[in-house]
């Protein structure tokens, strides 16, 4: 990674610690309204009042806990694809947030849905499936790191947990796939164009 690359990096990890931090001055403020705010731009599912939740559901929260539990993937899964893609971030959460929040909103069992555990999955989706569409080692490497340490979390897709939004969960993951199929996100390394992986 060139001096250029780190630079980039470096601003990319920033603006990542910048967002979660933004993500718990929200939850404090939250929590000190009594939750008002998760009624208020939380998503509720075929009611317009709660379509502005596909935007306001990642920044969102439950309690402290569900923050809490939201923050090392966030972060982790963050600086991977700041260490990765060279453009195209921004279109990829685009993607996610705004097809995963409208398959909520379309599909989602009435509940007001909140949390960033949907573009948590979003990114899972896109780093798992981006290594399979691009090829690439780095990509490749990024998705065998994103399997190993969090390839469990894929059973946060099945309903049957309590409070749990497994919609989100769901259609993040299929937002962030389709991301990968449909946004072409520019690594550094070449493409390895004799892998087969079918």
């Amino acid at each position: 990674m060139g001096s250029g690359h780190m630079r980039v990096f470096l601003r990319r990890v920033a603006a990542l610690i910048g967002f979660v931090a933004a993500l718990w001055i929200i939850q404090a403020v939250n929590w000190a309204t009594n939750y008002a705010l998760n009624a208020a731009f939380g998503l509720i599912p075929r009611q317009l009042s709660g379509l502005d939740g596909v935007a306001g559901m990642p920044l969102l929260h439950g309690s402290f806990e569900h923050l809490i539990a939201n923050t090392p993937p966030l972060l982790l899964l963050g600086t991977l694809l700041a260490a990765t893609v060279t453009r195209a971030l921004v279109a990829m959460n685009v993607v996610v947030v705004g097809l995963g929040g409208t398959l909520v909103w379309l599909l989602g069992s009435s509940a007001i849905h909140i949390g960033a555990s949907g573009l948590v999955f979003g990114w899972f989706g896109f780093l798992i499936a981006r290594g399979l569409v691009d090829r690439s080692p780095v990509t490749l490497g990024a998705s065998v790191l994103v399997g190993l340490f969090y390839g469990s979390i894929i059973w946060g897709v099945l309903p049957g947990q309590p409070g749990v939004s497994w919609e989100a969960h769901l259609f993040g993951a299929i937002a962030g796939a389709a991301a990968a199929f449909l946004i072409r996100a520019q690594v550094h390394a070449p493409r390895m164009r004799d892998v087969d992986l079918r």
